[in-house]
């Protein structure tokens, strides 16, 4: 039960990262690096503690799917932030979302997993969903466009983590895992700035602020809960407990930005998220 409602308090964090992120004035790097920067900051002091044990228990091929796993999250907030800063609150979040369906098809790869009618379908109806948005939105403009492939491709490099994530959280503690994880996308995500050319200062308060508050709330309550949660829960039914952040975060992009959703996010919105509970209801439950 704990981790369950940990999970919920995840949920509805993790919906405040596009208004968050929207309303800060930085280039897409900039916000992911210090997002994931300042939530490594938080954990560092903490964590000493558990790593002499932790150490011990794990192998060099662990520490390899470590860094494995942190570069995916660094990936994973490079492209989806890019993302929204170029298409619509609802689009992109939908979109990214539809991690579950890469979830299931590597599954099926790695571990050999059924895929039954009812999850084909799903994937079906899911990518109906995603080329109804994408149609609406290329009519509007290729950036758009260009958003709701960012959000795809993010959907994509979360699946991947996640099922690296799931894989290393049956061994490691938490706060090892998330510290050394949030600390290597940050690395990795510094790095790009360096090499974008990108400057870490000189934005407005308020853009400081917007960053403080989406390492804080979306990534230090939302992911955390997500990541602890995994140790207890399937990696697939984590991700269904993550659809209701695009309902969450539409919601607050309409009542706080006036950001209304189109008829074509609400009506592929729904096949999509209806593709994926039909995904998640038939997945195998890992762990």
């Amino acid at each position: 039960m704990k981790a369950y409602l940990t999970l919920l308090v995840g949920v509805a964090a993790m919906s405040f990262a596009s208004i968050f992120i929207r309303l800060a004035e930085a280039p897409p790097l900039v916000i992911a690096a210090y997002r994931l920067t300042i939530a490594a900051l938080v954990f560092l002091p903490f964590a000493p503690s558990q790593w002499s044990k932790t150490w011990r228990q794990v192998s060099r091929r662990d520490v390899l799917l470590l860094l494995f796993a942190s570069l995916f999250l660094a990936l994973h907030f490079a492209l989806w932030i890019s993302s929204l800063k170029n298409t619509s609150i609802a689009s992109s979040v939908i979109l990214v979302t539809s991690n579950p369906i890469f979830v299931a098809i590597f599954s099926y790869f790695l571990w050999k997993e059924k895929m039954t009618r009812l999850m084909l379908g799903g994937m079906a109806l899911a990518l109906g969903g995603a080329v109804l948005i994408s149609y609406g939105d290329f009519a509007l403009s290729g950036t758009a466009l260009l958003g709701d492939a960012l959000a795809v491709l993010a959907a994509l490099v979360w699946g991947i983590y996640l099922v690296t994530a799931r894989h290393l959280r049956a061994r490691i503690d938490f706060l090892s895992f998330v510290t050394f994880i949030y600390a290597g996308a940050a690395v990795f995500l510094l790095i790009a700035v360096a090499i974008g050319g990108y400057s870490l200062f000189g934005y407005s308060a308020q853009t400081y602020l917007m960053m403080a508050l989406v390492a804080l709330v979306p990534q230090l309550i939302g992911h955390s809960a997500a990541n602890f949660a995994l140790r207890f829960i399937p990696a697939t039914l984590v991700s269904v407990a993550i659809l209701g952040e695009p309902v969450g975060a539409t919601l607050l992009g309409y009542f706080i930005l006036e950001e209304a959703p189109g008829l074509n996010e609400i009506a592929g919105g729904a096949l999509v998220l209806a593709g994926i509970f039909a995904v998640l209801k038939r997945s195998p439950k890992r762990g």
